[in-house]
């Protein structure tokens, strides 16, 4: 089982040299794959959460593929597939895919913005529609030539259904365990690839609903030992909390990363 990491692309405290440091300690610490996040226009909704500078997911990880980040994979977690053309996503896609030799990981999802899509002019309400529709236009575009994995997020009973249809996995974000093994023992899935949160606590945390990846270092592996025998190809971790002052702080995220590394690595 691979594992990866959510970098933060986005957030006051985020700049090019600091993207570059995240290359580097996901790289360092034997880390698989480096994904980051899509917005598009970043309106009140979203900027509560992932404010400017808001680093743009292609272009982003174009330049990490170019600046040496040479074994790691790299994708989006998750692509907003709405918002753009199927035949530019496709395009984009499949560029970054063979430039980086062959080491892109396309995630999508439905999105949830709903101001976002009002300044793009996206009918909010079609949203589902048109992430299926696209999802059928980029699997013909790529006919016969080579295509990144595609990873589908969502864990409503129509994600878990796109993601049979159309997905090489399902890719939820950031689900208590028992809710990722209710879905893979209901649905006949492509692969499982699940996003978890990351939260490193001193104690365990003692909740029904407790998401996956939070609690004390030995909760933290045991989920990753949960889903290994789950069948989870890869499992990302994402270690943002959803307060964008987290962004000048990204040490505090490295010393839980090193954690879980040390913590899983005699497991790997």
């Amino acid at each position: 089982m691979q594992l990866g990491v959510n970098v933060p692309n986005f957030g006051p405290g985020t700049d090019p040299g600091v993207l570059r440091e995240w290359a580097r300690v996901v790289k360092g610490l034997g880390f698989d794959l480096l994904m980051v996040s899509d917005h598009v226009a970043v309106t009140a909704d979203v900027a509560e959460r992932y404010p400017e500078p808001f680093y743009d997911p292609f272009t982003t990880l174009s330049w990490l593929a170019g600046a040496g980040e040479g074994r790691l994979r790299l994708g989006t977690t998750v692509l907003v597939l709405p918002y753009r053309h199927p035949l530019l996503v496709a395009r984009m896609a499949s560029s970054l895919h063979r430039l980086s030799g062959g080491r892109f990981v396309l995630g999508v999802g439905v999105g949830w913005a709903r101001q976002e899509f009002e300044a793009l002019g996206v009918p909010f309400a079609a949203r589902g529609r048109l992430t299926d529709e696209y999802l059928g236009e980029l699997r013909k575009a790529w006919e016969g030539s080579s295509a990144p994995q595609v990873w589908v997020g969502g864990h409503s009973g129509a994600a878990l259904r796109r993601a049979a249809r159309f997905g090489d996995a399902w890719h939820p974000l950031r689900l208590p365990m028992a809710r990722m093994r209710a879905a893979l023992a209901e649905h006949r899935l492509p692969g499982f690839a699940p996003r978890i949160a990351l939260k490193v606590t001193d104690a365990p945390v003692d909740e029904g609903e407790r998401p996956a990846g939070v609690g004390d270092l030995a909760q933290v592996t045991g989920d990753l030992r949960e889903l290994r025998e789950l069948g989870a190809e890869s499992v990302v971790l994402d270690p943002y909390h959803g307060d964008p002052e987290e962004t000048r702080r990204p040490e505090a995220a490295w010393r839980a990363l090193e954690q879980v590394v040390s913590g899983w690595g005699a497991e790997r």
